[in-house]
């Protein structure tokens, strides 16, 4: 076996930085100058011009050092998995993945959750929403390298480092179980790039032609903007619950960030955080873009009128079938279908990479093509069963946003304390404690304001009939 091969087979520790990085600190420092100097800096500036040859090399050995301090363990088995097969991704890539994860259909219900909330609790708690979770998605790209020489590629590792093994195994995997996937054959996350921006492209589109059609059509008769109340104090509080479970079910995507971030290269002068925070930002421009119209227009243009199922899609075809050119209408359908099929490939890959990790983990090797093409087929149809044996399943929004909501606006605030144990009684310490346990809080009120709508008024159950 050769030197090379000796050195991929064995276990690599991190080697520190030589004291060129301050590793007694457990938050990054937000200026870069304030990165403690290396010792040969201040012996540098004392050199003459003649000793130039001699400064060069000093400054070359430390920037390699530098490097050698920052390096991430290496682990063969994540070149074999889908998720990190590939680390050639960019700002670019970021970006179109965090669209393409970001908008789906529960933007449609957005408007129904605006029938019990009314125009100003509708529009703040969507903002408050959108503000929180974009806060800890950013928490959730500074803790993907949080640890020296240890790379958080997968959400579920995340919480396993947070947690432990056995409630980071119960916290991540449970909350995001309903995600359901269909089929996808591409080999891992960079290659589905295309497909994320055709993804995004169909999200954007069709959700600008729905909120647009209907703000621009007469509203239909009838239109009132009270909001709906029942007899029941207990039934007029968990309708709250349960149309905030709507808004918190809007925002998704937090459970694959750090997939995303994994396939990147990331370096001590360019961290994969600094690409990342770019892609993830100019998506959430876009975003909101999408979401606020929908909502807020969405709410005017049928008011509480707005159906309880389907939401926006079905409005548009119950109140503007005929004022609006069946071409548009099934352009819009046929953009929200493709939507479907290309943004759930990108929720696929964490789930083929677990399948594929548990193979790779036994075998230690890489897992041949036709096994992965089987377990992605099996999977796919698995999941269509599914999909057409409970077609009612999204009538549940509001308890699935209530179960996933600790994964988008809680985990995160939590792990940050757990990995990074910010100084007590600091600002940070204070925030993230709050919202942590405010989310948990939440999580629990939704998911029992949504049992209680249900068991109150009822649920159209039918097993495979698609409607």
């Amino acid at each position: 076996m050769s030197e090379l091969d000796e050195m991929n087979s064995a276990p690599v520790i991190t080697i520190p930085a030589l004291g060129f990085h301050n590793q007694t600190s457990a938050t990054p420092s937000p200026h870069p100058d304030s990165t403690p100097r290396s010792p040969f800096s201040s012996a540098s500036r004392m050199m003459t011009p003649l000793a130039s040859p001699m400064k060069k090399a000093i400054t070359s050995m430390q920037t390699y050092l530098e490097e050698v301090g920052h390096l991430t363990k290496l682990d063969p088995q994540d070149s074999w998995l889908p998720i990190t097969e590939s680390r050639n991704g960019n700002a670019y890539y970021a970006a179109f993945h965090t669209l393409s994860s970001g908008i789906g259909f529960q933007a449609l219900l957005l408007p129904f959750a605006f029938t019990t909330l009314g125009w100003v609790w509708g529009i703040i708690s969507l903002s408050l929403a959108f503000i929180w979770q974009l806060y800890t998605l950013w928490l959730l790209i500074q803790l993907h390298e949080s640890v020296p020489g240890m790379r958080y590629s997968r959400y579920l590792r995340l919480s396993i480092a947070a947690f432990g093994e056995r409630w980071g195994k119960i916290l991540a995997l449970f909350p995001t179980i309903y995600l359901a996937v269909i089929l996808a054959q591409l080999p891992n996350l960079n290659s589905i790039a295309g497909i994320s921006l055709v993804s995004a492209i169909t999200a954007v589109t069709y959700c600008t032609l729905t909120w647009v059609l209907s703000v621009s059509k007469a509203r239909p008769p009838g239109v009132s903007y009270e909001p709906v109340w029942t007899k029941s104090d207990v039934g007029n509080v968990s309708s709250v619950l349960n149309a905030l479970g709507i808004i918190a079910f809007s925002f998704r995507g937090h459970n694959l960030v750090l997939e995303i971030q994994g396939t990147m290269p990331s370096t001590a002068k360019n961290p994969s955080s600094l690409p990342m925070w770019k892609g993830v930002k100019f998506s959430y421009i876009i975003i909101a873009c999408c979401l606020f119209p929908m909502a807020v227009g969405g709410y005017w243009a049928y008011g509480n009128l707005i159906p309880t199922n389907g939401g926006m899609l079905s409005a548009l075809d119950k109140y503007h079938r005929n004022d609006t050119p069946r071409m548009v209408l099934g352009l819009t359908s046929l953009l929200f279908v493709i939507n479907s099929l290309t943004s759930f490939q990108i929720y696929a890959m964490p789930a083929f990479d677990n399948m594929e990790f548990r193979y790779t983990n036994n075998n230690n090797g890489p897992c041949p093509w036709w096994l992965r093409t089987g377990l992605r087929v099996f999977f796919g149809c698995l999941t269509l069963f599914v999909s057409v044996a409970l077609p009612f399943l999204k009538n549940l929004a509001g308890l699935i946003g209530g179960i996933a909501l600790p994964v988008t606006l809680a985990y995160p605030c939590l792990m940050w304390i757990r990995l990074k144990n910010p100084q007590r009684y600091s600002s940070m310490w204070w925030l993230n404690w709050t919202l942590g346990t405010l989310g948990m809080i939440l999580s629990i009120l939704l998911v029992f304001g949504a049992i209680w709508t249900i068991a109150t008024q009822g649920i159209r159950v039918h097993f495979f009939k698609p409607e």
